[in-house]
């Protein structure tokens, strides 16, 4: 492991993903938008990419089905298991087979190619409700994503709609909708007031306090809490589901105790009933000793902080140091509503606007992952004050919809089990 002791044996250290884009991301709607850069990859000594699907604690083997299908097994000494999450989706009709997910950087620049892609349909149609429904948008959850997403997809439409001439900016339609009474409900609410001001400013139409019944390939139909006979379908070609994650499926498949879905380990990330396996991040139920030894949030800010924990008690279990708890006291949240506005909580401070804006720019250069990318993201920050960016497409969009079910294969793990409650993914 680079900056450690060297070991006596030879220590093979493998990042195993679906996706090499799947790593914590502390802003993918700012990925949709094309304001942050979709690289720096993790340096690791071996990358096999495909999906960890099974892992059998007796004979010490894990499960690798690549992305060309075909499945092998490992032999291991000491196994890290951070599978992540998956997207939840409440078994609502339609959400995985319709809805497109935002959970890391390839879906966020899927999400943009595929809006432009809107837009040029539209810009082709001589139909007036066609082209309504494919310039109307859902969002799907007003927590930390889904508020972010909003906030900077509706200016990013606004731009890019110069380049259609037969779409007018007033037939762009965005709506988020919850089922909570307010946005940001994990914060202050003064800070979700905010951050619904500042969207319903923009054009956003706020749907709160209402759940979603059904989405199909061209509308998504909504209830309402308080009102259970009233319901209002809406012609859309896209809904973009935020509302939340569950743990990997792996984790119930292993035999070993869970809550919530995540597995039971110590504040060393050590599975107690098997020697040499750990796990962390949103699928471990990693206690947080600043919170009596609840379960650390499934945030970027926590699986961040706990692979570098989690890296020298591996370590240690080999001989090497001590094995220490994992303890890290939340910094707050940021919300990046784009151009000058923002909203977060540093320290338990409230700050919005521009001061929010300074504390969530420096938040996001602080956790990338080296200097190249911070000097790299802040250059494009400050060209952006006097340079906009290019819309373009990207190629990413081929004509398929990016779809939860497509993109998340959670039907390759055995016996998948339904989805259990977890977090809304924030930062």
């Amino acid at each position: 492991m680079p900056g450690s002791t060297p070991l006596p044996a030879p220590l093979r250290r493998f990042l195993r993903a679906g996706r090499a884009a799947d790593r914590p991301t502390p802003t993918p709607a700012s990925g949709s938008v094309g304001s942050v850069a979709a690289g720096g990859a993790s340096r690791v000594v071996v990358l096999r990419l495909g999906h960890a699907v099974a892992v059998d604690t007796q004979a010490r083997t894990v499960t690798i089905r690549g992305n060309d299908g075909t499945v092998d097994e490992l032999g291991w000494d000491r196994l890290v298991l951070a599978p992540g999450s998956i997207t939840r989706t409440f078994d609502i009709p339609g959400v995985r087979e319709h809805a497109i997910g935002l959970k890391n950087l390839a879906e966020a620049v899927h999400l943009r190619d595929h809006v432009l892609r809107q837009f040029e349909r539209a810009d082709a149609t001589t139909d007036a409700g066609a082209r309504r429904a494919l310039c109307t948008f859902v969002i799907v959850g007003g927590g930390y994503t889904g508020t972010e997403l909003a906030a900077q997809m509706i200016r990013f439409s606004r731009r890019a709609v110069a380049n259609y001439p037969r779409v007018r900016a007033e037939e762009i339609r965005w709506v988020l909708v919850d089922h909570a009474p307010s946005l940001l409900h994990e914060l202050a609410p003064s800070l979700g007031h905010r951050a619904a001001e500042v969207l319903t400013a923009r054009g956003v139409e706020l749907r709160l306090r209402t759940s979603v019944k059904e989405v199909t390939e061209r509308t998504v139909r909504l209830g309402q809490a308080e009102h259970a006979d009233r319901h209002e379908t809406i012609d859309t070609h896209t809904v973009v589901w935020c509302a939340g994650v569950s743990p990997s499926p792996l984790m119930t498949n292993l035999g070993l105790p869970t809550t919530h879905g995540r597995l039971v380990v110590d504040d060393c990330f050590r599975v107690p009933e098997v020697e040499g396996l750990f796990a962390l991040g949103d699928a471990a139920a990693v206690p947080d000793v600043t919170r009596a030894g609840a379960p650390a949030g499934q945030t970027a800010q926590h699986a961040v902080r706990q692979a570098v924990a989690a890296a020298r008690n591996v370590v240690a279990s080999l001989g090497h140091g001590t094995a220490r708890p994992y303890r890290h006291r939340d910094l707050g949240f940021v919300v990046d509503l784009g151009g000058r506005d923002a909203v977060a909580n540093p320290l338990g401070l409230t700050l919005h606007g521009l001061p929010a804006v300074v504390v969530t720019r420096a938040y996001h250069a602080y956790a990338l992952n080296n200097g190249s990318n911070r000097a790299r993201v802040l250059t494009d920050w400050a060209l952006d004050l006097v340079i906009p960016h290019q819309i373009v497409q990207l190629g990413f969009d081929n004509g398929r919809q990016p779809t939860i079910d497509a993109t998340e294969q959670t039907g390759i793990y055995p016996g998948s089990a339904p989805q259990l409650p977890g977090g809304d993914g924030g930062r």
